[in-house]
């Protein structure tokens, strides 16, 4: 939620700032962290352990991030390594994290009848990225309403598929997992008893578990501000806001793409030999969770060339704004292409559905797609020099990593100790949004009172 697309907020003496002079960004990066260090040191407990001893805290540390980031790469099966202690730590690491700690931390004022001032409604709405802080208060309500509806209806439908195979207790609990994890978007799981690291591999063919799992991830990835104008205008698109047109209108063209490529690059690959039926069903499995969720129902290392770059390319771009999901952003992604056909036009503005979209939109979505861009470069290349992997491997998995997708060829379980701070780093960034993170560091100073002179070059 705390991407790096915002809409743009008239400054005020203190706009931004606690007393302490600490900005909203830097005190969700710190708030992050904190849940984060806390999270690593219960993990590192032996009670969170199946074998009752303490896990190495490098492997905890990694968890951590990746549960509270809901990226869902793991170093450490979920379900064969962490006793049940160990697993509900993750679990609440994975909602505290999909819905941002602000708005957990709001559910507590709430619970309590405690009102939140002016600052802590400002921090809220940067928490949760919405265009304004007006109405915040009722928006979070929503937010925190849907999550529980949805998450369990989720586990209830999956609990009616895993309690007859399971027994109750242990099919309902799996129920509750899961649902959580999807509709966080974190791609952990807890099937590991049926071979460790097989995700949903063991439901590849499940029509109502694939079909539920993909709801959940989809309804978590198209964003709050999407509920806010279903749950106001119904199923009149017309009176949505222009980001919500969008989000829906782009999300639905890359899953069906997306399903489509997987489709025919998987024909003579990991959907060799199999019925249509099940072919359609995993290519679609794979273009929806491939925005950020990090469930698999086939074995992500034997997708064929084409089948990991489609899976790369959709990682990348990711879910939505104020979201539960990674990556640039379908926002991003649609104004870099609405700006590209329409330079290619001469166009000299652009934008959808009968509105313009402003240049400092597209200022920002450069940024976004260049800083994710680097950091994946970057991060590759120092993987590469660590550990020498397969240059392919590594640059999927620094991709899922900065876009907190979680799904991985396998070489998370084999990196070194620098591979695996590298991409703790990633998913770090990934998720409290990597030009949030830059300029949580940055030292914030006047813009200069001349500017220097301007010269054209030439370009392409």
């Amino acid at each position: 939620m705390e991407n790096d697309i915002k809409s743009i907020k008239q400054p005020t003496a203190n706009t931004g700032r606690r007393r302490s002079g600490m900005t909203q960004t830097r005190v969700i990066c710190l708030g992050f962290f904190a849940i984060i260090l806390i999270g690593s040191i219960l993990l590192s407990l032996p009670i969170s352990a199946r074998d009752g001893r303490a896990t190495p805290f490098i492997d905890c540390l990694f968890t951590a991030t990746s549960a509270t980031c809901v990226t869902g790469l793991v170093t450490l099966d979920t379900c064969m390594h962490w006793s049940i202690f160990g697993q509900c730590m993750i679990l609440i690491m994975i909602q505290v994290g999909g819905l941002g700690f602000m708005t957990i931390a709001t559910l507590l004022f709430m619970l309590v009848n405690k009102k939140l001032g002016l600052r802590e409604r400002q921090l809220l709405s940067e928490s949760i990225n919405t265009l304004q802080i007006g109405g915040i208060m009722k928006l979070t309500r929503r937010i925190i309403t849907v999550t529980l509806v949805v998450e369990g209806a989720g586990a209830i439908l999956l609990a009616l598929r895993f309690c007859p195979q399971y027994g109750f207790i242990k099919g309902l609990y799996m129920g509750v997992f899961h649902s959580v994890s999807a509709f966080c978007n974190a791609g952990f799981d807890i099937m590991g008893f049926g071979g460790e690291f097989s995700s949903l591999t063991g439901y590849r063919s499940d029509v109502f578990v694939n079909i539920i799992i993909m709801l959940l991830i989809i309804i978590g990835g198209i964003g709050f501000l999407v509920w806010d104008d279903v749950i106001n205008h119904g199923f009149r698109f017309k009176r949505y806001r222009l980001h919500s047109k969008i989000v829906i209108v782009v999300t639905a063209i890359l899953l069906f793409s997306g399903a489509l490529l997987l489709f025919l690059a998987e024909s003579n690959f990991t959907g060799s030999g199999k019925p249509v039926g099940e072919r359609i069903l995993e290519a679609f499995f794979g273009s929806v969770t491939a925005r950020t969720a990090g469930f698999n129902t086939v074995d992500t290392a034997k997708l064929s060339p084409a089948g990991m770059l489609t899976t790369m390319v959709l990682m990348f771009i990711g879910g939505s704004p104020g979201s539960t999901a990674g990556g640039i952003k379908t926002t991003t992604f649609i104004t870099l292409i609405l700006f590209g056909f329409s330079y290619i036009r001469k166009n000299n503005s652009f934008g959808l559905f009968g509105r313009r979209l402003q240049s400092d939109i597209l200022r920002k979505a450069t940024a976004v797609f260049i800083t994710n861009l680097s950091l994946v470069v970057i991060a590759s290349f120092i993987v590469c020099i660590a550990d020498n992997l397969p240059l392919a491997d590594v640059v999927f998995e620094t991709t899922s990593a900065v876009a907190t997708v979680g799904m991985s060829t396998g070489i998370t379980r084999s990196f070194s100790l620098t591979s695996k701070i590298v991409i703790i780093l990633l998913m770090y960034c990934g998720r409290v949004g990597s030009l949030s993170f830059a300029g949580a560091l940055a030292e914030r100073k006047a813009p200069p009172p001349v500017m220097t002179p301007a010269e054209d070059i030439t370009i392409g």
